[in-house]
């Protein structure tokens, strides 16, 4: 009989939180440790529509990427979003586990597997806190590409959103080092790794910081941006987090929400 404690453990042997960001969340947030477990659902997001998905599917676990509880929180009453995810949880028997920055860093997380469908060659972190295990990663393309070739290749492999993929640089621009860094990663325009690479896919890039980006380049040279949803850039590791969880915990079944939970719907082109 597997446990909610024994899908903790699989979760810490896989993605330990040793290796999560000092103000990061991740771990067992609800749910009574010793309860069975036969079935997980992964998704990116702990939101209405993936609880209802996840006690719908009689899922004992609902394995997030981002912690539900990642900010300052003095209330979980009813009445607030939070509050009312984690009742419905608790109703339905439905622990609630997270794997986030720890999830990011190993050489099978979020920016990895992006880099791996892109078909990126010797991909390497692009901050490394251990031998193959850090934030982002950089590697290159088999073959030169243009920017708009890339970005439109990564248009089909990412899951389709409104936003869609934005992109600073000219169509026809030759690249081939290419840095990744899936969900949020402007903090890393300064890198080195970053700096030297021929195009920078991220998501949540805002506006001073790719501004300033896209000016220095220009000056002291850079690389393009790409911006994506953050959503769909941490979505494509779920299935890698399930083949992993499955070899960890046979007999369970693991099961990958496809519900988008990115929070635009429609978007109006100028």
């Amino acid at each position: 009989m597997t446990t909610v404690a024994d899908a903790a453990a699989a979760v810490e042997r896989l993605w330990p939180i040793s290796g999560s960001e000092a103000w990061d969340a991740p771990g067992l947030l609800s749910g009574d440790p010793s309860a069975t477990v036969t079935r997980i659902l992964l998704a990116v997001d702990a939101v209405a529509d993936t609880v209802d998905e996840a006690i719908d599917v009689g899922a004992e676990v609902l394995l997030v990427h981002h912690p539900l509880l990642l900010r300052g929180v003095t209330t979980v009453a009813e009445s607030t979003a939070k509050g009312a995810v984690l009742a419905r949880l608790i109703r339905g028997g439905c622990a609630l586990l997270a794997a986030h920055t720890n999830a990011d860093i190993v050489e099978t997380g979020t920016s990895a597997r992006l880099a791996s469908l892109l078909g990126l060659q010797d991909a390497v972190p692009i901050v490394e806190t251990a031998p193959g295990v850090g934030l982002g990663r950089v590697g290159a393309l088999p073959e030169p590409a243009t920017l708009g070739a890339l970005a439109r290749r990564l248009a089909g492999i990412l899951p389709p959103t409104a936003t869609g993929v934005r992109v600073a640089g000219a169509f026809d621009r030759a690249v081939q080092t290419i840095a990744v860094c899936g969900g949020a990663g402007d903090s890393l325009l300064g890198e080195p790794a970053v700096l030297a690479a021929d195009a920078y896919i991220t998501a949540d890039l805002r506006h001073h910081p790719a501004s300033e980006a896209v000016e220095s380049a220009r000056v002291a040279g850079g690389p393009a941006l790409i911006d994506v949803s953050h959503w769909a850039s941490e979505w494509l590791w779920l299935e890698t987090a399930a083949a992993e969880l499955r070899a960890e915990l046979p007999g369970v079944e693991v099961v990958v929400s496809d519900l988008r939970t990115d929070p635009w719907d429609f978007v109006v082109v100028q």
